[in-house]
């Protein structure tokens, strides 16, 4: 299992790296949402997928059991999906703002909006 997400993460990356190549914003926010999306599956897989029982320790215990998940990863990709979002909302109001002010989202035609002297 752990193979074949890892053959999804870099097909993930690879497409995120061309959208971010692309002179559209929009494929360059697709991009952004790509290569943050395969760094969260990163993270997760390099924890190890685990089938057991919910990391919760009863009141009878005092350490975890072998077979459960590791919890820190996932507070972790949760954390950083929320952070991802907030990027992704930002970077579409920019990406809005520019498509209006300018009527067009080429991004090599946005270094000759500077009015020179």
């Amino acid at each position: 299992m752990e193979t074949l997400l890892a053959f999804v993460i870099g097909l993930m990356f690879a497409c995120g790296v061309y959208c971010l190549l692309r002179r559209s914003l929009v494929r360059l926010a697709i991009g952004i949402i790509l290569i943050s999306q395969a760094a969260n599956l990163l993270v997760l897989t390099s924890a190890g997928i685990r089938l057991g029982k919910a990391p919760i320790i009863d009141s009878s215990e005092s350490v975890l059991a072998q077979n459960t998940a590791d919890p820190l990863p996932q507070a972790l990709v949760l954390t950083a999906i929320v952070i991802g979002f907030g990027l992704i909302a930002f970077v579409l109001a920019l990406i809005h703002q520019t498509h209006s002010s300018l009527g067009h989202d080429d991004i090599n035609s946005l270094n000759k909006t500077d009015e020179s002297p």
